[in-house]
């Protein structure tokens, strides 16, 4: 195996809720064909989706609440709690609302606070979606995201203004790749340690990155200056996990050579 440049993981993130706040990770153990532990574990569907706690299937982010759409999300400061299920939710300083999501009162918790919060954007009353095993990713298959920081900061430079990462809401954040590589890395296997990630695709992006996740703000035309300037809107790329292990931030990124014939 060699180095890619040096390349390091920076940053580790997990999504409980679809569209609520990211939650930092200094390591986390992967298995193979999965995603990050609870990753989008939970969305809140935005009147009747059809979906099937019972018989689980991927549906469109439309039918969810989501950064797309509704940047107030972005306003809300919440918290998930593996051991108790408990989601508490904080909205400009104060506790919102909690509830432990395993139980019909404490979704009815949640999904009370949201109803009032988000009544002008709601097609119907909101629900809070879960289903073993399935993860409310913005694709069908079990990924994980990864972003190089350097492509943030090439699309920072064509902004002319600083440009969040958690706008692109990346479960890993890398560093020491040069900008756009990480498209070079399509079909191959990466490795972390003992973990083996095999990229898969490239990840075009919505216009949830035109908010600003620390002020909840729409404040910059993402999408339409990466039109312009790159012609495309991609950015980071999706990796499926084929041989399981822990990552932490710090760890060194190496890509499998192929072998000799």
């Amino acid at each position: 195996m060699s180095r890619i440049h040096s390349a390091k993981i920076a940053s580790l993130y997990r999504y409980p809720v679809k569209g609520l706040s990211p939650e930092p990770l200094s390591s986390v153990a992967l298995l193979p064909g999965q995603t990050f532990p609870a990753d989008r574990r939970y969305a809140i569907e935005n009147g009747p989706s059809g979906f099937d706690p019972a018989a689980p299937a991927w549906r469109s982010k439309s039918f969810y609440l989501m950064l797309m759409r509704h940047e107030r999300l972005a306003e809300l400061r919440t918290h998930y709690e593996d051991k108790t299920d408990l989601l508490t939710i904080r909205w400009r300083g104060q506790l919102a609302a909690s509830g432990r999501l395993g139980t019909a009162e404490g979704r009815a918790a949640i999904e009370s606070f949201l109803a009032i919060h988000f009544s002008d954007d709601l097609k119907g009353r909101p629900k809070v979606l879960s289903a073993t095993g399935h993860s409310f990713s913005d694709v069908a298959s079990k990924v994980v995201s990864i972003v190089n920081l350097a492509s943030v900061a090439a699309i920072e430079n064509i902004a002319g203004l600083p440009v969040h990462p958690l706008r692109f809401r990346a479960n890993a954040y890398v560093s020491g790749l040069p900008s756009w590589s990480e498209f070079d890395l399509l079909g191959e296997t990466v490795a972390i340690g003992e973990t083996r990630l095999k990229v898969v695709k490239r990840i075009t992006r919505c216009a949830a990155i035109d908010v600003d996740p620390e002020s909840a703000s729409r404040n910059f035309d993402l999408l339409s200056e990466m039109t312009h300037r790159l012609g495309h809107v991609d950015c980071g790329v999706y990796a499926e996990v084929i041989a399981g292990g822990n990552i932490s931030v710090g760890d060194s990124i190496e890509t499998e050579q192929p072998p000799l014939m």
